[in-house]
């Protein structure tokens, strides 16, 4: 009976269970900054200014040449139940996946979850200074304009003007697309982890549909999804850089490297 509860507890506390607040603690941190954030864009002047930068990205996507959101919402919105799909993925696409698979990794591939972690963390850091520096209205904003569609609110029956979820969500965080990005980061993760060829084939592409489902539903450009490969790049050099900079500060893990064993004469 010991060794069962001793493989049991080996198992949901792989070091330890002080060691489980400290990861518990590092995500509500940036959890709440998230939500402290979201007081200082979203007033009067914040959304005037959301709205602008907007309209400045969907000029550089006309220059560009791929301003094609409404014409993506089109041809998906010919069937409901693709909507409703897109809708019901990007509902659970930052809880019950990101969840999943942080619970995952740190059970089962817990040396691999550190770094995973670092660039979660590390990605959430570029967002805040993203939010704060360019507040970004999304495009189900602009219904009157181009006519996008706010498919979730659509499928749930709750619109994103709701106070009560409203107050859960920063309105104007668009860029980066930090669904895109948090799909990049678990999808190659969990890619390279797969034992299973269908597997492995469905964790590659689950990053593609993300960047489809963000445009789907209205809730990003383009170029948020764009931007939010990029933060994913960026949080992957820097958790390289920062564990071969100082691995044992920056783990956070108290996983300590045993001193060589010295040979007797």
């Amino acid at each position: 009976m010991r060794a069962r509860v001793d493989f049991a507890r080996s198992k949901l506390f792989p070091q330890g269970f002080i060691d489980v607040l400290r990861q518990i603690a590092l995500f509500a941190s940036a959890y709440y900054a998230y939500r402290f954030l979201r007081g200082v864009v979203d007033d009067g002047q914040g959304a005037a200014i959301a709205f602008q930068n907007a309209r400045e990205l969907i000029s550089i996507e006309q220059t560009l040449g791929f301003f094609s959101e409404r014409a993506i919402q089109d041809v998906t919105g010919g069937w409901s139940v693709t909507t409703d799909i897109a809708s019901l993925i990007y509902i659970n696409a930052q809880t019950s996946v990101v969840l999943g698979a942080i619970f995952y990794l740190y059970l089962f591939h817990n040396q691999r979850y550190y770094f995973v972690r670092n660039m979660m963390i590390v990605s959430m850091a570029i967002a805040l200074v993203g939010y704060i520096v360019y507040p970004t209205a999304p495009p189900r904003f602009f219904f009157p304009e181009y006519g996008f569609r706010d498919t979730v609110s659509e499928f749930t029956g709750v619109s994103h003007s709701d106070v009560k979820v409203n107050a859960l969500f920063n309105p104007y965080a668009a860029v980066p697309s930090m669904h895109c990005c948090f799909a990049i980061i678990i999808g190659g993760t969990l890619a390279t982890l797969a034992k299973h060829r269908v597997t492995r084939v469905l964790w590659i592409a689950y990053p593609v549909v993300m960047a489809w489902v963000v445009v789907v539903t209205g809730n990003h450009w383009i170029l948020d999804a764009v931007l939010g490969g990029a933060t994913a790049a960026v949080s992957l050099f820097a958790a390289r850089w920062l564990a071969g900079k100082r691995p044992a500060a920056w783990s956070f893990s108290p996983v300590r490297v045993p001193e060589p064993v010295q040979a007797q004469a």
